[in-house]
Order: C-alpha cells, then structure tokens, then sequence
C-alpha cells in the first residue's frame, strides 16, 4: 500500500491510496475465517462450514471491508507519521475518483481531500485596545425596572367591571354542550370583539361568536376544551356567562415584596429598596456591557490573528459531516458566521494549551451553579438558596452532555480572562439608547453561538444540535478516513 499526497490550494491536499489486490486479498482471508467462526448456517455446524461456501456467501463484503480497512490504515498511518494537524476529516474526492473494479483491477486507487491547520500566532499586549461600554443607569430606566418588579410580583384580584386587560372565569353553553370555569384572556381579543366584554359583572350572561374571538385554532380549543378537529364552525355561538372578573394589581412596596424580591430581611425601607433596585439593574447592565466587551474582545483578537482557512474544504466537509440535514444553500448562508467562531475556537485552544491551562471540577461546579442561578432569575426566582444550587449543580455535573458544555464555557472563560488582562480596555460611559444603536444589536440578548462539532474526547459529551456543526480544533487528532459504501 501506498499513500502519497499533493497540495492543490493553500492548506489542502489531494491524498492518492494505492492498494494491491494480493494485499486486500489477504485482508479479505483473514475476513472470512472470523466470518467462518461466527457463521451459522443450517446443515452444519457452527464454525465448521466450507470456506467455498464462506466465500460465496461472504466474499463481497469482506473484501468491501478489508479495503476500507486498508484505507483507513493507511491514512491514519500517514497522518501519524508526517504529524499532521487535520481540519475535519479526509472525505472522498468523488469528482476525480476513477470507477474501480474490485473483481477485475489488480490495483485499486482512492482519492480524497484532505486539510490541514494553519500555525496560530495571537500576539497582545496593552497597546491593544477594545472598546468597553459602561451602561448609566437613568432615572426615567430605573423608573420603569421599579415598576416591571412590581408588576412582576403582582397579583390578581376580583374586581366588579371588566376592563381592556382583565381576565375572565366563564361558564360556555349550548344546546347539551357545557364548558365550566374557563378563562379568557381579554388582552388577547381584537378591540372589535373586545367591546362586548368591557363593563360586564360576574353573573352577566351574554352570546358570543367563538370564531370571531378567537380566530386562533389553539385558543379556540383550549378554551372549549375539545381537540382542534372537533370544533363544529357551522354552529360558533355559545352562551357565556360569567362567574368572575379579575385585574393584575401590582405590588405594593412593602415588607412583603422586599423578602420576596431581595431576601427575607435582606432590604427593610423604602429608600433600601431604591437603592437595591439600583444596584440590580446596575449589575444587569454590566452582564450585558460584559457580554458586549466578550464579543468585542473575540472580535478583535480574530481580525489581529488573520488566520487563513480552507474554506472550500470546509464547506464540502460541513455538507458531509450533517449527513444531508442542510443544503450547501444553507451552509453557504451560515459560513461567515462559522468561520469566526471556528477561527475563535482555534485561538481559544492554542492559548489555553501555550498557558497550561486546566478545568477543574471546582471550576465546573461553579459555572453550573452560576447557570443554575441564571435560569432561576429567568422565572423570576432571584434570590435560589444555595443548598438548592448545590443540589441543581450536582445533577448537571452527573449529566455528561451537561459537562460537555459546562467544560466548553469555563475554558472559554479562562482564556477571555488571560487575554483581557494582557489588552487594554478603553471604558466609555454610554445611555441605554446609545448602547442599542451600536451596530443595530448591541441592546439585544447575546445570540447564540455558532455551534461547533466537539473534539473526539468531548463529542461524547455533547447532543448534537440542529444547525450545520463542526468540530472544535484538538491538537493533532488523527481522524479515522471515511470508508467507501
């Protein structure tokens, strides 16, 4: 067997396997004897039938595999032994690949691409600047973060009229047909429709065209209680009557609010509640000035790296590796997006190994319970006890998948660190307003990164997502070639 390869653009190769039959023969022999051991076949026993009939039953397919065997030795081989860095996997270069005859050739031939990584050099230091924005907390902002909390933790409370927002408990009827307590929500009915409502008590009795108000097919069901397909549209007019009104009440500032919002005892005046909300909304704004700084910072350093791909090979190799999931459409569509994050990832790794950097299972007990307590916060649970987040932690940590990304955003963290504290940021007081006009996104959430396909050691750790993946850059991983069908 013989491997040779020839560059044919910057940082890709073109990879010529030449295999012997007399050698793939060989292969094939030692094939059918395990085949011939594990073999049961009626008339004889196991283990014990005619190598002929082993052949004839099994030959094709065993010499199939003693090929791909080859190949894939023979790559790897290859890879080891000139110590090559591969981005991807080697895949079959079926545009010049010449049809083989596997019963007739004497020599068979496999074409594959093939691509390596560039040398990474990320060179800082405090004449590097990056831009951090400084979020003011206003008083009009504070004004409005005081009154979505109240809101927040309001309540509803029986009222005697039905206004614009209010929620309804209602008895439908018709005919033989009855829906007790159901609820609807006048919020989400047109303002034509909404007019019928408004100023009724609870016992007020009244029709009411299900179809008109709730055009929704969903609504419409839930509220009837009956599955879409079951709806008779023919006959949509139900006697409603009421049971009783409701209105969102925020609320008030008091003890009560404070022990939910802050902590028991944690806050006991007004103006420690003032001045809490401050301090909250503050620390909101500089999660977001810090998200914004993080993606500044990558950014930066990738624009400073310039680092070349082979982004022809990558394309074909991100149509292989999603196995059909995404058109070259798609991926063309996506590819700027993944090549900076993959450029990041190839920075990421050469920092963290040149700093001798490691992940300890503290660091991941850390970083699960920081994304615990994000998640509470998201449902409005501000203040989780910390047994609780010890708790909720230790389930992630006993979920390998969870690791995985666990393990992926500690080692992003610790190099942003290292590099944040070689450059120098240039911090610059900004309004909530000017803050969002920066680059038309900078007030939205963080978007979700580009997601990546793990290295080996962690793709077992990880679920795969539904967006075109790659893999994130090991160091001088030799891929298994991709076998021929």
């Amino acid at each position: 067997m013989k491997v040779t390869k020839k560059e044919t653009q910057p940082l890709t190769y073109l990879v010529t396997v030449e295999i012997e039959k007399k050698e793939a023969n060989e292969k094939k022999e030692k094939q059918l004897k395990e085949y011939r051991k594990k073999a049961e076949i009626r008339g004889f026993r196991k283990g014990m039938a005619p190598m002929g009939l082993i052949e004839k039953l099994y030959g094709p397919s065993a010499m199939n595999e003693a090929v791909n065997d080859l190949i894939t030795e023979g790559i790897n081989n290859h890879i080891k032994e000139n110590n090559l860095d591969l981005i991807g996997e080697p895949i079959p270069n079926e545009e010049l690949q010449k049809q083989i005859d596997i019963e007739k050739d004497e020599k068979f031939e496999f074409l594959y691409d093939m691509a390596v990584r560039p040398e990474v050099k990320v060179s800082l230091d405090k004449s590097d600047k990056v831009a951090y924005y400084d979020l003011k907390v206003e008083k009009d902002a504070l004004a409005k973060y005081k009154d979505d909390m109240l809101r927040q933790f309001g309540s509803l409370e029986e009222t005697d009229k039905a206004a614009e927002e209010d929620f309804l408990e209602v008895n439908l009827e018709q005919g033989d047909k009855k829906v007790e307590k159901t609820f609807i929500t006048l919020k989400s009915i047109d303002e034509k429709n909404k007019k019928q409502f408004i100023g009724k008590k609870a016992g007020d009795s009244f029709d009411i065209d299900v179809v008109k108000c709730f055009p929704n097919e969903t609504d419409r069901a839930s509220l009837l209680r009956i599955k879409k397909e079951e709806f008779d549209a023919s006959n949509p007019v139900y006697k409603l009557t009421i049971n009783k009104v409701e209105t969102f009440v925020p609320a008030k500032v008091d003890q009560i609010l404070f022990d939910r919002a802050f902590g028991k005892d944690a806050v006991k005046s007004e103006k420690e509640f003032e001045k809490a909300l401050e301090e909250r909304l503050k620390s909101e704004y500089t999660q977001e000035s810090d998200w914004r700084f993080r993606r500044d910072v990558i950014d930066y350093v990738v624009k400073k790296a310039d680092i070349t791909l082979p982004e022809e090979f990558l394309k074909k190799w991100l149509f292989r590796v999603n196995e059909g999931k995404f058109t070259m459409e798609q991926i063309e569509k996506e590819f700027p997006l993944f090549l900076q994050d993959y450029r990041w990832q190839m920075i990421s790794r050469k920092v963290f190994e040149d700093q001798k950097m490691k992940i300890e299972r503290e660091d991941l007990m850390k970083m699960a319970k920081e994304t615990t307590a994000r998640q509470f916060a998201m449902y409005g649970i501000p203040n989780v006890p910390e047994d609780m987040l010890n708790q909720y932690a230790e389930k992630m940590l006993n979920d390998q998948k969870e690791i995985g990304r666990l393990y992926e955003k500690c080692e992003e963290d610790k190099v942003l660190e290292d590099v944040k504290g070689v450059i120098s940021a240039d911090v610059k007081e900004v309004t909530r307003d000017q803050f969002a006009s920066l680059n038309g996104v900078a007030a939205e959430k963080p978007a979700k990164k580009a997601p990546a396909k793990k290295t080996a050691k962690k793709a077992e750790k990880q679920d795969a997502e539904e967006e075109p993946k790659a893999e994130k850059p090991a160091k001088k991983r030799a891929p298994k070639a991709k076998k021929e069908e």
